[in-house]
Parts: structure tokens; sequence; C-alpha cells
């Protein structure tokens, strides 16, 4: 099975931890998911940054509903900073994320009772091996020549290495690649940065 196009599904695959069967907690997965949902709106040529904001360059149809109500979101108001726009709505992003995997068949929605009460959806990937392929492509980046590199998987580097995901990629390997990821952040765009400075103003409660 081929991997998902958008980032945002790729960075909910890699945050899956296969062992305990869910998205471990403490992976800021909803801010990542913004992240990537603007990073792929960057790359795509329909944002551009303008003074450290986000702002419409192109407004055509992504032909991907969590890209098109983001772009709509943004359109719909005046321009904010790209930290701003990871701050807001993770909640309804992470949901329909998943609903667009489960609709194209990366993974399976199960609605379940914690203690027979409260409903919560169990999320299972079908095919581990889609995962496994992306941790490869995340690795592999690290070691290929830069200017052969796709800035999506750039992108991805730079989502998880601001995120912190031990994951995919652990501190040690992170030291060990300090010059590159800051290489492959620089070549995706202003996303990572942001996305650092989110996870940070959240932590001391600014958010």
């Amino acid at each position: 099975m081929a991997v998902p196009r958008s980032l945002a599904q790729r960075i909910y695959l890699l945050a899956y931890d296969p062992d305990k069967g869910k998205v471990g907690s403490g992976t800021h997965l909803g801010a990542m998911l913004r992240a990537a949902t603007l990073a792929d709106l960057y790359l795509g040529g329909h944002l551009t940054d303008e003074r450290g904001r986000a702002t419409i360059d192109v407004r055509r149809p992504c032909d991907d509903p969590v890209l098109d109500a983001l772009l709509e979101e943004i359109a719909g108001s005046k321009p904010h900073a790209w930290q701003s726009w990871i701050n807001h709505g993770q909640g309804a992003t992470v949901r329909a994320v998943r609903r667009n995997l489960d609709d194209g068949g990366w993974v399976h929605l199960q609605p379940h009772k914690i203690l027979g009460l409260f409903p919560v959806t169990r999320v299972i990937i079908r095919d581990p091996h889609v995962r496994d392929e992306l941790v490869g492509r995340v690795n592999s980046v690290l070691h290929e020549p830069l200017d052969s590199i796709d800035p999506a998987d750039a992108a991805l580097v730079a989502i998880i290495t601001a995120a912190d995901l031990d994951l995919v990629l652990d501190r040690k390997t992170r030291r060990a690649n300090e010059q590159r990821i800051r290489e492959l952040t620089e070549l995706s765009g202003p996303i990572g940065p942001a996305l650092r400075k989110s996870i940070q103003a959240a932590a001391v409660g600014e958010v």
C-alpha cells in the first residue's frame, strides 16, 4: 500500500506507536498535524511567508478536505503568525486527519467505550509496512545529498524534531545530525521553527 500523500497523514502514522497500538500521550499530535497542514499549503504554493505571517498566495482547491478547510480559515481571517495557526483548531484537525486515513484505507476506526461508559475511538493501522516505509524515509533523508531531497520529506524531519518525537528520531540521533536537521528545516520553510515556539509556549501556559 502506498504512503499517504498529505504530510498530516504521514505525521499521524509516524506518531502512532505500534507497540501500544495508539498514538502515545505527550506527542503534541494536534500541533504537529496543524504544522504539517500548513507545511503542505506552503510547499504547494498556496501560502507564502510575509514577515512571519501566513499569507494567501494562490487560492485554489487542494482536493484534500483538511487542506481546503485550513485554507478557507486563513482566507477568512486577518493575517496571523504561523504559530497562531498552529495553536488553534488542533482537535478538529486531528479528527479530520484521522477520518481521511480511515477513508483512504490506511487505518480502521473502531468505536469503543472505556468501562462501558466513556466513548473513545481506537485507531488500528491496516498495513504496518506503510509506517515502516515512512520511518525509513525519515532516516534516509538524514544522509542523502541535500539537493536531492524532496522538501516534503524535509518538512517531515523538521516537524518531528521540533516536536521531539523520540518514537521516530530519538535524542541521540537528533544530536548526531544537528547540522543536517537545521538544513532540512531551512529547506522546508517557516513551519518547523513556528511549531517549536508553539510547543514551548504551551509548556509554560502562554497559548
